[in-house]
């Protein structure tokens, strides 16, 4: 059995990323029904095309791996000694 994820990313005038979780639909038809209800909403309008349809299967694992963090002080930090 699947699951539809439908999201919303866009880009800032700052030039951040957002990403949105909007929904989790049981089918493709009422997740697309979903963003249709949303591309005149304000802020969606703005970028329509930051909608993305996710098709996920229930009971599996979607991340096998584990993961890191970096944080941005480290970034700069890194960056900083490159540059001295």
């Amino acid at each position: 059995m699947d699951a539809f994820l439908l999201w919303h990313e866009h880009e800032s005038q700052a030039g951040e990323e957002g990403t949105k979780l909007i929904g989790v639909y049981s089918s493709q038809l009422l997740a697309e029904q979903a963003k249709e209800r949303l591309t005149s909403q304000p802020g969606f309008r703005d970028a329509p095309k930051g909608f993305i349809i996710d098709r996920y299967e229930i009971d599996e694992d979607h991340w096998t791996e584990g993961y890191v963090i970096v944080r941005h002080e480290d970034i700069v930090r890194q960056w900083e000694m490159m540059n001295e």
